[in-house]
């Protein structure tokens, strides 16, 4: 299994037969182009055979009610891991990460050097991750921009996914795990993210299609509501961009079934060079209209930088309470930057109000006012403190500190 870094490592092991469903592997192998030979409907068993021809046929049992079912489970599944069939491979992936799969195809040339391989490679990865991450964010909470909102519970949600390999950069599987009848909770998980990319994915191609027809940008406004945001447009650029298309196609979880109101078999949607003025268009729009927020954040001061010994300077916060962001930045008067300067060397927290400016990334507050120190329990505060002592090289005052976004 071929993983990107940031993907925990998990064992690459044949599944047991005792944990294998037979009617979930008759499934995976007809969606993967294996042919079913013999065996009419309702019949004790089946075999079936490899796409590409040749190879050990399998014999499938119709349930595991028959008395040789385990044994002829066992025989499958160690068909399946040494057949020459890369199809093999992917049916017993499926069928260790139960859940829904998602393919993407991008339309590249054969890359001439290695070196072009693994840059293709990297572009199909990046892409189809940030696409999952838009898909994330919007299962969160509908915007037309995120930002650097709710990242968090939008990271976490992508913790179980699990990619397969990128040949030459033109094709990639991700498995989202999905379990039976696992419920719906309030944070994003395998199954909202794949439901929210699939009806955010709809949604734009039909925006795109009008408004390279009509010219008229209101589909883009309403398509926010399915999920369609800056970030998910960028993503499809990406993918697009230095290829002839992408097209990503969605199959659902054989144990666990699709979703109410969705099709058994979605269709799969494809994007194209001509579609990326549509969409950098909409992606700039929903930047430029997405409103600020106003907060009151409690949060820890983490930086500091002016460039004189008096007067007004700027605060980095490491956001506690008040919004869906890491940490913020903040330009303060002389009063305010003392309050906050006292705050941090004493290890307490701060409270401020302004505008989480959306033209940033939600990650600059603007308008700051009524700086106070916040009350906090004797651990915290050691906490607080500790984390000021291991980075006292961030606390300056002086003008040669660069202060980074």
């Amino acid at each position: 299994m071929h993983r990107p870094p940031h993907e925990p490592v998990r064992p690459d092991r044949t599944p047991a037969a005792e944990q294998a469903d037979p009617l979930v592997l008759g499934a995976l192998l007809a969606r993967h182009g294996w042919r079913r030979r013999g065996g009419s409907p309702g019949a004790s068993y089946s075999r079936w055979t490899p796409p590409e021809g040749g190879g050990t046929s399998l014999l499938l049992p119709a349930s595991r009610s028959f008395p040789d079912s385990a044994d002829l489970l066992a025989e499958a599944l160690t068909a399946l891991e040494r057949s020459p069939a890369p199809s093999a491979h992917d049916i017993l992936r499926s069928l260790r990460v139960p859940g829904d799969e998602i393919h993407w195809t991008r339309e590249v040339p054969e890359p001439a050097v290695p070196a072009a391989v693994w840059a293709a490679q990297e572009r199909l990865r990046a892409g189809a991750r940030a696409l999952l991450l838009a898909a994330a964010l919007a299962a969160h909470d509908h915007a037309g921009y995120h930002g650097a909102r709710h990242r968090r519970p939008a990271e976490a949600a992508l913790d179980d996914l699990l990619a397969g390999p990128a040949p030459s950069g033109r094709e990639l599987t991700v498995f989202l795990p999905v379990a039976p009848g696992a419920p719906t909770g309030p944070e994003p998980s395998g199954r909202t993210v794949t439901t929210t990319l699939l009806r955010a994915l709809y949604a734009a191609r039909d925006a795109t299609d009008h408004q390279r027809a009509t010219g008229g940008r209101d589909a883009f406004a309403a398509a926010v509501e399915a999920g369609v945001c800056q970030e998910l447009t960028e993503a499809l650029s990406t993918l697009v961009r230095g290829s002839a298309g992408v097209r990503i196609a969605l199959h659902w979880s054989p144990a666990a079934g699709p979703p109410e109101g969705f099709a058994a078999h979605p269709e799969p949607v494809g994007f194209t060079p001509g579609d990326l003025p549509a969409l950098r268009e909409a992606g700039a729009r929903y930047i430029r209209d997405e409103p600020s927020v106003p907060v009151r954040l409690t949060g820890a001061v983490v930086r500091m930088r002016r460039d004189d010994p008096a007067g007004p300077g700027v605060v980095r916060l490491r956001v506690l309470a008040g919004a869906e962001v890491p940490q913020v930045r903040i330009a303060l008067g002389e009063d305010d930057y003392r309050i906050a300067g006292h705050a941090h060397l004493v290890g307490v927290p701060v409270r401020v109000s302004g505008r989480l400016e959306s033209r940033a990334g939600f990650r600059r507050l603007a308008e700051a006012s009524g700086v106070t120190p916040v009350r906090v329990d004797e651990a915290e505060r050691d906490r607080l403190l500790k984390s000021l002592h291991e980075n006292l090289d961030l606390f300056q005052d002086t003008a040669d500190t660069h202060d980074e976004d």
